[in-house]
């Protein structure tokens, strides 16, 4: 899979089946789509592409008045975001960069210079909720009517639905926020994790004996945040238990960083640099400030407890 940063260059511009969006979580319904526009693509003999937005259109538009709280909290990073897209078959995958230029696009610059010329694009599909351009003044009625004047079809997805529910990143969110993993794996496909490479951290860990793995975390808004039972991999053969906390430590620091802490029970070895996925099984508590040290460790110890006691039961079930 090719990923670009921006639109290709006139070399790399073939024609493809294109479908626009976040594709935050890339869950079932995400995937129904993409089925879609591989279908499309091997009919037509053209390539499977999609275009999808950093930041997320909403955070830039919080960003601009000022409350990051308007925005919605991310899913998966962007490399586990691009990872689920090749996963799917797509061949190319299009990362537009959402500021003040592309924020301020009229709707049929947007299909001229964007979709004709810059994706080359022969068919298009997107969600029946869909809008574009400054304003959001572009809708299904302009897609079409531009497909008939430039050549290319436009197909719409209906809601994919979970039962009762619709299939969408804000469910997803939704389910993550209650910390129900179980009803997060049923719409996503698959269990929540999160990828990246080991980081050096301040070693705070080592001095009150529980040892962590960091991992940044990009955004400041993720969609889950507190004290989290887990299971690490890319490790070892199998996935190694542990207990984790993502959020902003506020017991050591008050910089507002972002980072996920991961302690492995029994583990031991260098894993700086090594990417792995942190898959998420159970909330334990919220994130708490604490007065000091001690009572910090006093908490940790209990976390520990509660996630080895959760391992154990699983595995006499």
């Amino acid at each position: 899979m090719k990923v670009y940063r921006g639109l290709p260059n006139a070399e790399a511009r073939r024609p493809c089946a294109l479908t626009i969006g976040n594709f935050d979580g890339v869950h079932r319904g995400h995937r129904a789509l993409l089925a879609r526009v591989a279908d499309a693509a091997g009919r037509l003999g053209v390539e499977t592409a999609v275009m999808t937005f950093e930041p997320h259109p909403r955070e830039y538009f919080a960003r601009l008045a000022g409350d990051e709280t308007r925005a919605p909290r991310r899913i998966a990073n962007l490399r586990d975001k691009l990872q689920a897209l090749e996963q799917c078959g797509v061949d190319r995958v299009v990362v537009e960069h959402f500021g003040a230029r592309f924020a301020s696009m009229p709707a049929e610059r947007f299909i001229e210079d964007v979709l004709v010329q810059g994706m080359h694009l022969k068919w298009l599909i997107v969600g029946d909720d869909f809008r574009f351009g400054a304003g959001r003044t572009g809708d299904m009625a302009m897609l079409a009517d531009a497909g008939r004047r430039h050549g290319f079809e436009v197909a719409r997805l209906p809601a994919v639905m979970l039962g009762d529910t619709r299939i969408s990143s804000s469910a997803v969110r939704a389910a993550l926020a209650a910390g129900e993993f179980a009803h997060a794996q049923e719409l996503l496909g698959h269990p929540y994790a999160i990828s990246g490479h080991v980081q050096h951290g301040r070693k705070l860990g080592r001095t009150i004996g529980f040892p962590t793995l960091n991992l940044k975390i990009t955004h400041r808004r993720p969609a889950v945040e507190g004290i989290f039972v887990v299971q690490v991999h890319g490790l070892a053969d199998q996935p190694l238990p542990a207990v984790a906390s993502l959020g902003v430590r506020p017991t050591v620091e008050d910089h507002g960083r972002v980072l996920l802490e991961v302690h492995i029970f029994d583990f031991s070895g260098d894993c700086y640099g090594k990417r792995v996925r942190v898959e998420f099984l159970k909330k334990l508590r919220n994130e708490e400030k604490y007065d000091d040290l001690e009572t910090l460790t006093r908490a940790i110890e209990a976390d520990a407890h509660a996630a080895r006691d959760f391992f154990a039961r699983r595995t006499t079930a």
